[in-house]
């Protein structure tokens, strides 16, 4: 039988959102997750200080944003997952806020799929699609 994890959930969630929000990479990027639990997230970033020659956001930029919301989506839980697969369709270019809101759509036990959507205020920005491997049991 597992042993318990000690911590509750809310606390355990709000020690990963404090990892994802303070890794370096997240800090360079200004990406701040505001809202996050098992499964979901939304996170934001200005774009203004991503923008590419042709001034608007960078398409890494975008990527880098849906992939923090799928990374946290992910591991918000007790579970620890990694991805094995991502893909992204750009739709528009954005220059100001953009909001990625990342769901879980599916779950085997193993695998999970999430689908995650850029936004700029109303407007879609691009879709990204992600399936993630537990890689440690969960320990309720």
């Amino acid at each position: 039988m597992p042993v318990p994890d000690p911590q509750p959930t809310g606390e355990r969630e709000n020690e990963r959102i404090a990892a994802f929000n303070n890794s370096p990479f997240a800090r360079l990027l200004k990406m701040t997750i505001t809202e996050a639990h098992d499964g979901f997230a939304r996170v934001e970033m200005d774009c203004g200080h991503t923008l590419n020659p042709h001034d608007v956001a960078h398409g890494g930029a975008i990527f880098a944003l849906a992939d923090q919301a799928f990374g946290i989506a992910a591991n918000c839980g007790y579970a620890d997952r990694v991805a094995v697969s991502v893909h992204i369709q750009y739709i528009a270019p954005a220059t100001g806020d953009l909001v990625a809101i990342a769901n879980r759509v599916a779950d085997n036990g193993r695998y999970s799929t999430f689908r995650v959507m850029v936004y700029e205020g109303e407007r879609i920005i691009a879709e990204f699609d992600g399936v993630a491997l537990q890689v440690k049991p969960p320990h309720p």
